[in-house]
């Protein structure tokens, strides 16, 4: 259990920010995983003044684990909006636990084309890594219970928090 509080998901974004502005370039895009880390992705954009719109991934169908858990009941589709190939992307997520979830991921991307190359964002890393994945780019390494996880949510203002839950 976390024996602090949950820090400020809105200062995170803005330090998260700062750590990637110096590697931008004029092609780098942003690709967030639903849902946190497509809502992370699109304040980034605002935040970094990234022109490219925000590549939107649902990875349900490339999880390895889709045959054991089955769909989701609130799949997205979708939509990366520019041409990936050659491109430098971000790619964007509000947790990092296991890797699963980035490697479904990146899977898809490629399906897309073939980018120059393809770092990650997250704002928190709680470790449990089942797959050789690192973050390039992380503001909060947090260690949680077993049982326990962090949701991040969006208020109808588009600001960010975290919450705790269980599993």
């Amino acid at each position: 259990m976390l024996s602090k509080p949950l820090p400020d998901a809105e200062a995170q974004v803005a330090e998260l920010a700062a750590k990637i502005r110096p590697d931008l370039t004029a092609d780098t895009a942003l690709v967030g995983i639903f849902s946190g880390g497509a809502w992370l992705a699109e304040r980034l954009r605002e935040v970094l003044g990234i022109d490219a719109p925000v590549g939107m991934i649902d990875v349900s169908f490339y999880r390895d684990d889709f045959g054991e858990k089955g769909l989701h009941p609130q799949v997205k589709p979708t939509s990366i909006p520019f041409e990936v190939e050659g491109r430098h992307l971000i790619l964007v997520d509000d947790v990092l636990y296991t890797g699963r979830t980035t490697r479904a991921a990146l899977n898809e991307i490629f399906d897309y084309g073939r980018p120059a190359a393809v770092d990650l964002a997250v704002l928190a890393d709680r470790g449990g890594r089942e797959l050789p994945i690192a973050a390039q780019y992380c503001v909060w390494d947090v260690e949680l219970d077993d049982g326990e996880e962090l949701i991040l949510e969006k208020d109808e203002g588009g600001t960010l928090s975290w919450k705790l839950g269980t599993l």
